[in-house]
């Protein structure tokens, strides 16, 4: 039986986030990882050293050396870097959120259309082997609250914290707000939202009631300025309610019963979600298929994160 051909990959910007997808890719035996870009060379030779590869010097000479690229920059370089990709027809994932603005988001968008290529976004909770327990198509949530939060990103050299060029709604939240948009399948009709900033220039912590056409409500929490991290989900269904570390990778639900309630694990298949969320990439450009967070899935979460942060900027005035 024939071997598939290798999908030739490259990643652009290999920090603290990006050096786990050049692993993962040096792993696959059914991908060529090419090479890695930063503009931090020395860390680029470190990281593609460390991984058996090649650190390139020009961003488009590896991209012109890739079917795909993983662009692992940050938010505000999305749009200039993976612009420029796109427009060589190569597939691109972008890391969340898509972009810095609406208008970047459908201008990538768009781009990838025009192209023809995969436009892959990395909402990497997606994947988290716990949603596994909700199907969207048969269970409609009534209320879901969903909680998210961190320490501080540590201090870099002549360089913002990780993830703090942007609000804590954009960097964080808007994790939960894809899959909550994803869950929920309605449009949302009303914003009621708080936030402040505390180490960074826009907010470090943040919290927002969203209600859906179709009824639904949700409370999301966002904060990146706690001594503590957790990633927790929770649904109550008509029949059921559901309760999702994603952390830990575990869950509970609890159905009524005739004579009372009813608790039961949920039965998980842990695995890395960063992992699930390549092998997803690499099959989508094998097989043309759509992706599980496609550009457009990217910008409708940036454009509800960024209507967040203008409720909570009004509010203030």
């Amino acid at each position: 039986m024939n071997q598939p051909h290798k999908i030739r990959v490259g990643v652009i910007g290999v920090g603290s986030l990006g050096q786990w997808h050049a692993r993962i890719y040096s792993e696959m035996d059914d991908v060529e990882l090419v090479g890695v870009y930063d503009t931090d060379t020395k860390r680029a030779r470190e990281i593609a050293e460390r991984y058996s590869t090649t650190a390139y010097r020009d961003m488009l000479e590896l991209a012109r050396a890739c079917d795909a690229l993983n662009v692992v920059v940050p938010t505000d370089k999305h749009r200039a870097v993976a612009g420029q990709i796109i427009k060589l027809g190569r597939h691109v994932l972008i890391e969340k959120p898509i972009a810095a603005t609406t208008q970047e988001a459908e201008e990538l968008v768009a781009l990838a259309q025009e192209h023809n290529v995969i436009l892959q976004v990395g909402h990497v909770e997606r994947f988290n082997p716990v949603l596994t327990a909700v199907n969207p198509k048969r269970q409609q949530p009534l209320y879901v609250e969903a909680l998210r939060i961190a320490p501080y990103p540590p201090a870099r050299f002549g360089l913002l914290p990780r993830g703090t060029e942007v609000s804590v709604i954009l960097d964080l939240m808007i994790h939960d707000l894809e899959i909550i948009l994803h869950l929920v399948r309605s449009h949302v009709v009303d914003i009621r939202a708080v936030g402040v900033p505390v180490l960074s220039k826009s907010e470090d912590i943040a919290n927002v009631r969203l209600r859906f056409d179709n009824g639904c409500i949700a409370n999301v929490t966002a904060s990146r300025i706690s001594m503590e991290r957790q990633r927790k989900i929770r649904m109550f269904l008509p029949d059921a309610y559901i309760s999702l570390d994603y952390q830990e990778q575990t869950g509970k639900i609890l159905r009524k019963k005739l004579l009372g309630i009813e608790q039961s694990e949920i039965p998980i298949h842990k695995g890395e979600p960063l992992a699930l969320e390549l092998r997803a990439y690499v099959d989508c450009i094998r097989n043309r298929s759509e992706p599980v967070v496609s550009g457009e899935h990217g910008a409708e979460a940036l454009k509800l994160a960024v209507a967040i942060c203008q409720s909570i900027k009004k509010g203030q005035t």
